[in-house]
């Protein structure tokens, strides 16, 4: 049974199973001193610079009131940096703007003020909407002009480059990001990031932050292999791109419904629509989803790099039967 409650849910492509796969013979050191992992961060380098320091990690957060970061991560951020997260009000499309971020970069100096010093994007946003490369600068100019950094949560970040037709570096440190949570999961993956740092200033330090957070796996190779195998040739861009297109399928065919309505703009791999809440049961019990916000009948449809034309025709079926009965 498919699904369209998310992502995760999804298997492993191909290339990367294969990367385990070849990974697996043998020994290799440990914590990342093998060849796999030195080969690969050769390889991110190549792609987003040659000053990049990278550290693989099983996972990572993003940003804003609508955020995981703020809303989904149990306060482990917090727990973990000791410090205080303030969230910014996102606009109706789920991002921050540069208006909303100035109005919490205030008392510079206040010691009775929680000092800002890092603002937190996510691309692809809760809402599966985009940053542009214009956006996240305009974001990185008022981050930088306060003395403060700027990350990106990139869970999907691979689907924003893919929809953009752009590099990697292009929406991250072409555009002054410092730091990316770079996400493989979301596009097939078995698990694991990349945190890469463009800020060299901050490298040292994140070394022993790496250790810190419990993030440094003993098995660092089978992280590195999958990114190699997604980096290497553009594996990322065609997996993106047909969940990105599967999105854009899924639009069309949920627009022909009188009784239902779309929310959101698709730009990357999610569907936000408003149905009936009468639905809900019938249609999960079949395609599984998740209701995003149940006082509005609002529910989130994501698509996966294994998301077929046939998956959404069959979705698009069950509907119409369900429109026929209203």
């Amino acid at each position: 049974m498919k699904s369209f409650a998310s992502d995760n849910y999804s298997g492993v492509v191909p290339e990367v199973m294969d990367a385990l796969t070849k990974a697996n013979p043998g020994h290799a050191r440990s914590y990342g001193a093998d060849p796999i992992t030195a080969r690969t961060k050769d390889l991110i380098r190549s792609v987003f610079g040659a000053d990049a320091e990278v550290f693989f990690v099983f996972n990572g957060t993003g940003a804003t009131d609508t955020s995981h970061i703020y809303n989904d991560e149990s306060s482990a951020p917090e727990t973990f940096t000791g410090c205080r997260f303030f969230p910014v009000p996102a606009d109706e499309h789920g991002k921050m703007t540069p208006a909303g971020i100035a109005d919490r970069l205030i008392r510079k100096g206040d010691i009775h003020y929680a000092q800002p010093s890092l603002i937190s994007i996510t691309q692809a946003t809760e809402y599966g909407t985009l940053y542009t490369e214009h956006e996240i600068r305009a974001i990185a100019d008022i981050a930088h002009e306060h003395g403060a950094l700027l990350h990106m949560d990139g869970s999907r970040f691979f689907n924003a480059a893919a929809l953009f037709g752009c590099s990697l570096g292009d929406i991250s440190c072409g555009a002054g990001v410092d730091l990316l949570s770079l996400g493989g999961t979301k596009v097939g993956m078995m698990y694991g990031e990349a945190v890469i740092v463009f800020n060299t200033a901050m490298a040292a330090e994140m070394a022993f932050k790496h250790k810190q957070v419990i993030q440094l796996a003993s098995k660092t190779r089978f992280i590195a292999a999958q990114f190699e195998a997604m980096l290497t040739g553009e594996t990322w861009r065609r997996y993106a791109s047909q969940s990105n297109a599967m999105a854009q399928n899924l639009r069309q065919a949920l627009s022909g419904f009188p009784s239902v309505r779309i929310t959101k703009p698709v730009q990357a791999n999610a569907v936000f629509a408003e149905i009936p809440r009468a639905w809900y049961t019938p249609l999960q019990e079949f395609y599984p989803f998740y209701v995003w916000k149940d006082s509005t009948h609002e529910v989130r449809l994501m698509c996966s790099w294994d998301t077929t034309e046939e998956d959404i025709q069959q979705f698009a079926a069950a509907i119409g039967q369900l429109e026929t009965k209203r």
